[in-house]
């Protein structure tokens, strides 16, 4: 990395110093994520998504960056790292300080309505969903998933958020399993591994598409790719250097070598 310009892919691995669980790390629940079919067809669905995406917001909201988001910054600000595409939809670099983000997944901190595209900050989409049913618990005990959700029992009576325009649906500005990548968010993610001599993969096991496109571009332009994670990965074949390591530790050890 000394003397490049690194692209940096992250994913959920980067985020569980934070308190936010991977999806795929050891010890973690298989869950079974909603797909946007199942999201857009059926009212039920609905009421469980935003139940638990409300829950789950809250603890998200709480969650601060940790070494390894405030490194990256550091690394920005010092010429080494050209910016950030991340899966996660946590907001934590840009929290952290850094300036160049690609949140390729979206981000949990707003919510566009599916019918007219009104666009809302989701802490007003929060407070709406708060009056229409003020029995929810948002300081309870809540099992939270890497995606801002969390589980829920209680549904029958929930009250789903609307859009204040037009009455329509509302989704948080996320992908969900079964949608695609924005085609202009993903060309701001190419173009920043196109425009770097390396490729660093930090937290991520690769099995999102998103990534492994990433890395392939990197592969293709014989860019050298190094990957950080706990665990195997989709990438370790392709990498030129794969330490089976913690995000935030390697990241610090990486930073005391370049910058000081």
């Amino acid at each position: 990395m000394r003397g490049k310009r690194t692209a940096v892919l992250t994913g959920a691995g980067i985020s569980t110093d934070s308190g936010i669980p991977d999806y795929r790390g050891a010890g973690a629940p298989v869950r079974t994520p909603m797909t946007v079919q199942e999201f857009l067809r059926d009212e039920s669905r609905r009421k469980r998504y935003w139940a638990g995406s409300h829950l789950g917001w809250r603890h998200f909201g709480g969650a601060k960056p940790n070494s390894g988001h405030h490194t990256l910054a550091q690394l920005e600000a010092g010429g080494l790292v050209s910016g950030i595409v991340t899966q996660n939809v946590d907001g934590l670099h840009t929290r952290a300080g850094s300036r160049k983000v690609v949140e390729l997944h979206g981000s949990m901190d707003t919510v566009s309505c599916l019918d007219c595209g009104q666009v809302f900050a989701r802490a007003s989409v929060a407070e709406q969903l708060e009056r229409a049913n003020p029995w929810i618990d948002t300081e309870g005990a809540v099992r939270l998933a890497p995606d801002g959700d969390a589980d829920v029992d209680e549904l029958d009576r929930f009250v789903l958020p609307v859009c204040t325009v037009c009455g329509g649906r509302l989704k948080p500005d996320v992908v969900f399993f079964g949608e695609l990548v924005p085609s202009s968010k993903f060309a701001l993610a190419a173009a920043l591994v196109a425009s770097s001599d390396l490729l660093l993969i930090v937290g991520s096991s690769l099995t999102v598409n998103s990534g492994i496109r990433l890395m392939e571009q990197a592969r293709r332009r014989r860019l050298p790719i190094v990957v950080v994670n706990r665990g195997t990965t989709k990438g370790d074949t392709r990498a030129a250097h794969k330490l089976d390591a913690g995000a935030s530790e390697t990241l610090t050890a990486i930073a005391e070598r370049l910058l000081y």
